[in-house]
């Protein structure tokens, strides 16, 4: 098999595997970065969301071959430590159910907050409605969103 050397949260990380392995596989299996969830498989529900340079991108679709050199960012590396405007906004809203979606949603969340600092509630919809959430939390989510973009404008930091 070949070996992949992919840039994952800023540090090239290599993988022997097949190149037709979706990048979610190679993030869990390979490179243990278990905080992509393994969702519908069918890139529908955006468990396994997460940053293409920049950009929300379901994993479990996208063979680890079209990554390439871009840039992968995993819930593990948006902060080490939470502190990251989104993070600390869905602690805020107590977003948290069972967590399974969370990584995506939080993702979706900083792609959208990237390309919108100031969303608008239809921005906001449009783009958390493709990350589904079996608890339920779509409202606190909504909030979450809102206040951390707020945050972020605030503080004057990008996504």
């Amino acid at each position: 098999m070949p070996l992949f050397t992919l840039n994952v949260n800023g540090i090239p990380r290599s993988a022997d595997v097949d190149p037709g392995t979706p990048l979610l596989w190679v993030l869990r299996d390979a490179l243990g970065l278990t905080g992509t969830k393994y969702g519908c498989g069918i890139s529908l529900c955006g468990s396994c969301t997460v940053l293409v340079d920049g950009e929300a991108v379901r994993s479990c679709q996208l063979p680890v071959k079209e990554v390439g050199s871009r840039r992968v960012v995993t819930i593990e590396g948006l902060s080490g430590d939470g502190s990251h405007p989104v993070q600390k906004a869905w602690l805020a809203e107590e977003v948290v159910q069972c967590g399974w979606c969370q990584s995506g949603q939080i993702l979706t969340a900083v792609a959208l907050l990237a390309r919108h600092p100031r969303p608008d509630e239809r921005q906001v919809d449009q783009a958390m409605d493709g990350v589904i959430c079996r608890c339920g939390t779509y409202p606190r989510i909504r909030r979450a969103v809102v206040r951390a973009a707020a945050e972020m404008r605030g503080a004057g930091r990008k996504p």
